[in-house]
C-alpha cells in the first residue's frame, strides 16, 4: 500500500470514529453591531457601546448563560461580516425582510417601531405625500429599510443615501437636505437632543413588503441552535419584566409592537 493510500485510510478511519459534526458549544456569542444609531446602538465618547439594542443584548446573553463579545462594523458590510465568521449574531435594529431571509436567518422580532419623515423647521413641506416630496432632496442612511422605502414612497424625490444616520442629519441642519426619512425614534431622540434644527412632519405608515416583521436578530443559517436559543431569551426577558425595564428606561411607550 503507498504513502498516500495509508493516508487516506487513516482519514476514512478518524472521520468513522469521530461520527457526526456536533451542535456548537455557546459559551460565547459575539454580536456585531454598528455603534452608530443612537438610541438603539452608539459609542460614548470614550469608546464603550451603549443603547436599547445593547441592553437588550446583555439580558439575552444573560438568560442564554453565555458571555457577551461585542464588535462594531460599519452597516453597510455588517451581513458579509456575519457570514465570515466575524462575530457569531447582529444585534443592530435590522428589519426582518425576505431580501436579507436569502443571506442570514432571523429570531423572532424584538422590537417594531415605524419611519417618519423629518424636515426643518419653517419647512415649506407641510405634508408626507409623494407630491409634496416632488423634486425635494431626502435623505436616508444605506442600504436601509429607510432608504428603499424612501424610494418607493417618494419617486420624483432625490433620495441622497449616507454611509450612517449621523452624516444625513448633518446635511440637514447645514440645509443641504429638505428632510430626511428614518426610524421614528431614531428621529425623536435626535430633534429632541438638538432643539433648534429639525421636526418631525409625520409618522409613514409600515410597508409590510419592505419592513417585513419587525426587527430581529441575525444569525447564519447553519446555526439553528443559536437562533432558537436567542427566541427562548427573548420570550423569557418579555415574561419576567427584563425586557420593560430596558424599554422604560429609553422610551415612553412599548416598542415591542403589534
Amino acid at each position: 500500500m503507498t504513502f498516500a493510500r495509508l493516508l487516506a485510510s487513516a482519514a476514512v478511519a478518524t472521520a468513522l470514529v469521530a461520527g457526526p459534526a456536533v451542535a456548537k458549544d455557546w459559551e460565547t456569542v459575539r454580536i456585531g453591531t454598528e455603534g452608530a444609531y443612537p438610541p438603539f446602538n452608539t459609542l460614548t465618547s470614550d469608546g464603550q457601546l451603549e443603547g436599547f439594542d445593547i441592553d437588550i443584548a446583555k439580558a439575552l446573553c444573560e438568560k442564554m448563560e453565555v458571555t457577551c463579545e461585542f464588535v462594531t462594523q460599519d452597516w453597510e458590510g455588517i451581513i458579509p461580516a456575519l457570514e465570515a465568521g466575524k462575530y457569531d449574531a447582529i444585534i443592530a435594529s435590522m428589519s426582518i425582510t425576505e431580501e436579507r431571509k436569502q443571506r442570514v436567518d432571523f429570531t423572532e422580532k424584538y422590537y417594531n417601531t415605524p419611519p417618519a419623515l423629518v424636515v426643518p423647521k419653517g419647512s415649506d413641506i407641510t405634508e408626507a405625500t409623494a407630491d409634496a416630496l416632488s423634486g425635494k432632496t431626502i435623505g436616508a442612511q444605506a442600504s436601509t429599510t429607510h432608504a428603499e422605502y424612501a424610494e418607493k414612497l417618494f419617486p420624483d424625490a432625490d433620495v441622497k443615501l449616507y454611509p450612517t444616520a449621523e452624516e444625513y442629519k448633518l446635511d440637514l441642519e447645514n440645509g443641504r437636505l429638505d428632510g430626511a426619512v428614518d426610524d421614528v425614534i431614531v428621529i425623536d431622540e435626535w430633534v429632541k437632543a438638538d432643539g433648534t434644527c429639525c421636526e418631525i412632519l409625520d409618522t409613514l405608515p409600515m410597508d409590510a413588503a419592505i419592513y417585513g416583521e419587525g426587527i430581529g436578530i441575525a444569525i447564519r443559517q447553519d446555526d439553528d441552535d443559536l437562533r432558537e436559543m436567542f427566541n427562548k431569551a427573548i420570550a423569557a426577558i418579555r415574561e419576567d419584566g427584563t425586557y420593560k425595564t430596558i424599554n422604560d428606561k429609553y422610551f415612553e411607550f412599548d416598542v415591542y409592537g403589534d
